[in-house]
């Protein structure tokens, strides 16, 4: 049936609307309870913009570091760091990969602040030349990026090896002062930017508690030799049992292995800073 011109616009205005309405109604989902609001989204719901829960890393990024020394002989480098920390600089020295023994110090906001306390340590004559070391040149500078931490337990294991051998000597003025195992663990986390705590009491305090079946490269491990589980030994854990600590007076450091029953015996924890 044709429609008469003059029939055409009123049915268009009468029928569009009708039109719209059912496409609206059609395109309306069906009644739902509004969500509780204590109730989590399912997992199954998408994907919502959410961080992976992070967790507490105890060790803290330290900032600019000065550098200092390269000594054949581990003696003169130990003097230089009792020198710096009687000035409150808490320096460590380290065997760097060309066999010298070098010392670093400091934790400083910024590059300039750095060059100028290495500035009046040179006009003193405390220090001839020396390196700023930017904290984002080390390791430790990721610490809380997850997929930065494989690298930084390798970084952590290759510098205490590093330590492999060597007399620890904790006041650096000789080989009587002995060594001292938490100073150890400590120089290691430093010189990969982290800072932990002094000693080896508040290393266990401060740590993430892990089991020794999930041990990993970079861990602390912590012993007693007393009944009362006081803790008073700390090393570092490299891999399968193995450990690098720095054992008594006399001796130099070394490596062990968990597994040993002296060690095993003695072993109270193990703590993760990372």
């Amino acid at each position: 049936m044709k429609i008469s011109p003059r029939f055409a616009n009123p049915l268009k205005t009468y029928f569009a609307p009708i039109a719209v309405l059912a496409l609206a109604w059609a395109c309306v989902p069906p009644d739902q309870p509004p969500p509780r609001p204590d109730r989590p989204a399912s997992p199954r719901q998408g994907r919502p913009n959410r961080q992976r829960p992070q967790k507490t890393t105890p060790a803290v990024r330290l900032g600019w570091a000065i550098q200092a020394g390269a000594f054949s002989q581990v003696k003169n480098a130990a003097l230089l760091s009792d020198n710096l920390n009687r000035q409150g600089l808490d320096a460590t020295y380290f065997r760097d990969s060309d066999r010298l023994y070098k010392v670093r110090f400091g934790n400083f906001a910024s590059r300039d602040s750095a060059r100028e306390r290495a500035e009046a340590l040179k006009a003193r004559r405390v220090l001839d030349d020396y390196y700023l070391v930017a904290p984002d040149t080390l390791a430790g500078y990721r610490i809380g990026d997850l997929r930065a931490e494989t690298g930084i337990r390798r970084a952590l294991i290759s510098t205490a090896e590093s330590y492999l051998g060597v007399p620890y000597l904790w006041g650096g003025t000789s080989a009587d002062t002995g060594f001292d195992c938490s100073g150890l663990t400590q120089a290691v986390y430093k010189l990969n930017g982290l800072s932990i705590p002094r000693t080896s009491r508040d290393q266990y305090a401060k740590g993430n508690n892990i089991s020794r079946d999930m041990l990993r490269g970079g861990d602390l491990l912590f012993f007693s030799g007393s009944k009362g589980k006081n803790v008073t030994h700390v090393a570092i854990y490299i891999e399968n049992g193995t450990f690098i600590h720095a054992p008594s007076s006399g001796q130099v450091i070394r490596r062990d292995n968990l597994n040993s029953p002296t060690w095993s015996s003695q072993f109270i924890g193990a703590k993760s800073y990372l």
